[in-house]
């Protein structure tokens, strides 16, 4: 099978959840013997172009900030389309098959667009579908726009699929046809447990951007600090609220017990989400919730807050491998941290027996392999 995988992001040049997916599926289909394309935007600086074996990347778009204040820029999605537009049109009659994301919506649209051409099939990957609430939540009045682009990529005929149960419905009555329901992501296996640290602390590791709701995070932690003076937290990641992030430690007098390191290297990571007491991820939008599985993983309970946009919390079966803020408000927060923090050594074994019972079902060799079934499929 000759396969075109289409993303502008590749990992680890930048890091999320949709870049490994792309870069894991990238090189399963090479291991299975296909032929693989990888359609990307330039991330790299010259002479350091990308090496994955069996696969060959194609830069179609020059490099670009794709973000301005934590939001998306319009400019590299409308660079990126016009890039892929032009690469199938070009060589669209050496694919089978073309693989996207559904966001950024241009390339799935100038896929759209050759497909009757060179008759390759499209399959879509649905990470997140977007109410028309939220589209002018994050926009504006332009989100009048996004939601009409995204309704018309629900258009275009394909191969469908989602990470969980809420956006399979969503893309489903988007007017998307049998979306398959893909659960798992996770490439790696059980990692042994390590004890948590001396000091517990509660770990956050992302973006801080507006919908990851970091200050919210730190309000919370202030309630518990009151009460527990042992109790620290360390916040990794960078981003646009990083400085009101920090402002607010300050207010609350606690820049000795709550750590900003930025990003970090990957065995600083690795160490702490192995000894962590509890993960907390307070974001309000989710399409899948990798953190959850890779904390289980290790045994780490995790926190998130209940939410229609949330799907990470499919995840969280409460008391078992975590739990379930009932909404964005600190009290609750802390409290559902507190419960996590008090539960104690015997939360932690509950979430390796739960990681062990759910792994089959939230790896990303399972995903593959109904992905598989999928294309073969006339």
């Amino acid at each position: 099978m000759r396969v075109c995988l289409v993303y502008d992001c590749l990992y680890p040049w930048t890091i999320g959840g949709a870049e490994r997916w792309y870069r894991q599926m990238a090189e399963a289909h090479a291991a299975a013997g296909h032929s693989v394309t990888y359609l990307t935007m330039r991330q790299w600086d010259p002479g350091e172009e990308p090496a994955l074996p069996g696969v060959d990347v194609k830069a179609v778009g020059p490099r670009m900030a794709l973000y301005a204040d934590g939001r998306r820029r319009i400019a590299p999605p409308l660079a990126f389309g016009l890039g892929v537009l032009w690469h199938l049109l070009r060589h669209g009659r050496r694919y089978d098959v073309v693989h996207t994301a559904s966001f950024p919506f241009f390339s799935l649209l100038a896929a759209g667009l050759v497909r009757p051409l060179h008759g390759f099939r499209i399959a879509v990957d649905w990470h997140e579908v977007w109410t028309r609430a939220y589209w002018r939540q994050y926009l504006g009045k332009l989100g009048v726009a996004g939601w009409a682009v995204q309704a018309l990529c629900a258009r275009v005929p394909q191969i469908g699929f989602s990470f969980s149960r809420l956006h399979k419905v969503r893309a489903e009555a988007l007017g998307v046809r049998t979306v398959t329901l893909l659960e798992g992501e996770y490439a790696g296996g059980v990692i042994a447990p390590q004890a948590t640290a001396s000091r517990p602390f509660v770990l956050y590791t992302g973006r801080m951007i507006p919908e990851k709701r970091v200050p919210l995070l730190v309000d919370a932690l202030a309630l518990l600090m009151r009460g527990d003076e042992q109790l620290h937290a360390e916040l990794i990641g960078r981003g646009p609220e990083l400085k009101a992030v920090r402002q607010l430690i300050a207010f609350h007098g606690l820049e000795e017990r709550i750590a900003l390191p930025g990003f970090v290297d990957a065995a600083h990571l690795a160490e702490r989400q192995s000894t962590a007491a509890v993960l907390v991820q307070p974001s309000e939008r989710e399409g899948y919730g990798m953190v959850v599985v890779e904390s289980a993983a290790r045994g780490v309970p995790v926190v998130v807050i209940a939410g229609e946009d949330n799907a990470a919390v499919e995840l969280v079966d409460e008391g078992e491998n975590g739990f379930v803020a009932g909404s964005a408000d600190a009290v609750e927060l802390a409290a559902a941290i507190g419960k996590a923090l008090a539960s104690g050594e015997a939360l932690r074994t509950r979430t390796r027996q739960w990681f062990a019972i759910n792994q089959d079902r939230l790896s990303f060799a399972g995903s593959f392999q109904r992905i598989q079934a999928r294309l073969q499929q006339r």
